[in-house]
């Protein structure tokens, strides 16, 4: 950095529009908590909407390829003298529950057809937020937040489009799912980047495990908002999530301050504060004792950087496991008989939404006990490893009863999610802030990039693989997220070792210095 005269590389930003007028209203600046409490609403809005958005297709997925219903039955031995009916009975049967479809995707392939939707979709989404990552420590994240956002209801309301154009054309749902991936791959390194901004590692995994409940927010908004429009004609269920995400990310453009120094705003009594020379802000708020550098990290040096290519890595197969479930759990809900019963699309939309209530539980046990264990490797792989037994649990006797689905769905999300919450939050945040990188404050959204970039490829294999498998059984689905869960653990072991070993050290160390008792005398 030059001299303490040159402005900071965010010294350029102007203040958001909300913000100014706010404190022209009040005639007083806001102070720094005020701004750390909006950055943290504003930024839960904005990414739940994207994952309303997201949501919307694995509701209406059963809408949209009724015929598909016989998958959840085919493997059920106790029905297989249905299965010996005219396949015209078999519609008849299911009409009720699932609607007549919608072509291209109610054929007998539609079920491959919206694996490869959602592949395209995800497949954009990864690689978009590699380049979305790079642009952002570049840009104003402000700026880049929104136009992200309302991209992404316009291309989201374009595929509801679909339904009131009476639109059967595969290539415009492709291509449009591909652009909405594009735009969507601008939010998550951007909403990391900003918080990260605001907030010391001191409970960052407590606070980020909180607030990462926007994901799982976001989630049960989407399958409530679109299950209960599928009534009114299923584009409803894209078009009024595409509207509600451009609508946030206006406020976005109103009110997010980037960082502290964008606003002209320190807290000089919290430890990882910037300090206050005059009226510039000197250094930066993750990392209060070195000098910021203003240039951004490339894409190999985040690479390098200790502990991003094991997270990374390990975020491919939890997000794998994941977004499996974000996708097709509410197709798997209406195909799976529930004590001998079929439930409606709106009603496994609506059900489905407990797997999301558990992953809120378990991104804030994994963050809160993370931080209570200064142990970020030990806390993801065991919950990874716990998530298998749930997902076996799951598939085997979630079958019994309602209420037992409902358990073991609400456990599995508990584990599926904590992991995954954890990873791309604290643990992103912690390492875009590491000690290798010499104080270089713009390095956040390039490693939040690269480690939820290489997570969204598995994010995009997940549901296409299931497309396929699923067509076999969802037995050999269940098998295929088991194992990648178990792989998901075993990548981080270098990671637990090194810390059980630092463990072990600290608490030799105590021991060392602990004081001696003298030894006592015996009484003569």
């Amino acid at each position: 950095m030059g001299s303490m005269s040159e402005p900071a590389p965010e010294a350029n930003y102007t203040k958001p529009p909300g913000i100014r007028l706010i404190e022209n209203v009040r005639r007083s600046k806001i102070s720094y908590k005020t701004h750390q409490a909006i950055v943290l609403i504003v930024t839960f809005l904005a990414y739940a909407s994207y994952h309303a958005a997201r949501k919307t297709t694995s509701v209406v997925k059963s809408t949209l390829d009724p015929e598909s219903s016989e998958l959840g039955l085919r493997f059920l031995p106790w029905r297989m003298s249905y299965l010996g009916q005219p396949g015209s009975e078999r519609r008849r049967r299911f009409s009720w529950i699932l609607g007549d479809g919608w072509a291209p995707f109610d054929g007998s392939d539609g079920t491959v057809l919206l694996g490869e939707v959602d592949l395209a979709f995800l497949a954009v989404y990864a690689v978009g937020m590699y380049f979305a990552g790079h642009l952002g420590d570049r840009t104003n994240l402000r700026i880049f937040l929104t136009i992200g956002m309302v991209g992404t209801g316009v291309f989201t309301s374009l595929f509801g489009i679909g339904y009131w154009g009476n639109i059967h054309s595969f290539y415009y749902f492709l291509g449009v799912q591909m652009l909405a991936g594009l735009f969507q791959s601008t939010g998550w390194p951007s909403v990391v980047a900003v918080v990260g901004n605001w907030f010391g590692k001191k409970k960052r995994g407590l606070i980020m495990g909180i607030w990462n409940a926007h994901t799982s927010v976001g989630n049960i908004t989407g399958s409530l908002v679109a299950s209960a429009l599928l009534r009114y004609g299923w584009g409803w269920s894209f078009v009024v999530p595409g509207l509600i995400i451009a609508t946030i990310g206006v406020v976005v453009f109103l009110f997010l301050p980037v960082s502290p120094e964008s606003v002209g705003v320190s807290e000089e009594d919290e430890l990882d504060s910037p300090k206050k020379s005059g009226a510039e802000v000197t250094e930066p708020l993750l990392n209060s004792r070195v000098e910021v550098k203003d240039q951004a990290v490339g894409f190999i040096e985040a690479w390098r950087i200790p502990g991003v290519a094991p997270f990374a890595l390990c975020l491919f197969f939890a997000k794998l496991v994941a977004y499996t479930f974000l996708y097709w759990l509410p197709f798997y809900i209406t195909h799976t008989a529930i004590d001998g019963k079929y439930l409606s699309s709106e009603a496994a939309g609506n059900l489905s939404t407990l797997f999301d209530v558990g992953g809120v539980l378990g991104g804030i046990l994994a963050g809160h006990i993370s931080d209570r264990l200064d142990a970020r490797a030990i806390t993801a792989a065991s919950f990874m490893y716990c998530a298998i037994p749930a997902l076996f649990l799951y598939r085997s006797y979630g079958s019994i009863s309602l209420t037992v689905n409902i358990i073991l769905m609400f456990i599995t999300g508990m584990f599926v999610n904590g992991p995954y919450a954890l990873i791309t939050t604290a643990v992103s945040a912690d390492l875009g802030t590491h000690s290798s990188l010499r104080g270089n404050s713009r390095a956040l959204a390039t490693v939040t990039a690269i480690i939820d970039g290489t997570g969204s490829v598995g994010a995009a294999i997940g549901p296409l693989l299931t497309g396929y498998i699923s067509a076999v059984s969802w037995s050999a689905v269940f098998t295929m997220l088991m194992g990648a869960a178990l792989i998901a653990g075993l990548l981080l072991t270098r990671l637990v070792v090194a810390e059980v070993a630092a463990k072990i050290e600290e608490s030799r160390a105590r021991g060392r210095s602990a004081p001696r008792s003298p030894p006592a005398v015996a009484d003569v």
